[in-house]
């Protein structure tokens, strides 16, 4: 797992790990970047299927609760079968995106 922080932004890249190692590492190292928005980036690693992706709603909701943004990169999705409840896209440009509107929102009170 390589951790990068930008700014306010952790930006944690798995190579090798299973998507279910990769959450219990997160949630065991979650106080040292809860604080920040975080971006996973999973392009990686190989295909993924929705049970994958779910694997993360629980770390997901209680980031959101704390008003901060996460959101997963992977172009090996379908986003169409992704719940509504996770932010996935496929480039980390568009993770940074997505955070900036939410920061935005965030600022307005939304």
């Amino acid at each position: 797992m390589i951790l990068d922080q930008n700014g306010n932004t952790s930006i944690i890249t798995q190579e090798k790990v299973t998507v279910i190692e990769l959450v219990k590492k997160v949630q065991a190292l979650y106080p040292k970047f809860q604080n920040h928005n975080i971006i996973i980036a999973l392009n990686t690693l190989g295909t993924f299927v929705k049970d994958d992706i779910v694997e993360f709603l629980e770390l997901s909701n209680t980031h959101k609760a704390s008003k901060h943004s996460f959101v997963i990169v992977s172009d090996k999705i379908d986003l169409d079968v992704v719940p509504d409840s996770i932010v996935v896209v496929p480039t980390l440009q568009e993770a940074h995106d997505i955070i900036e509107m939410e920061d935005m929102e965030r600022d307005l009170g939304f």
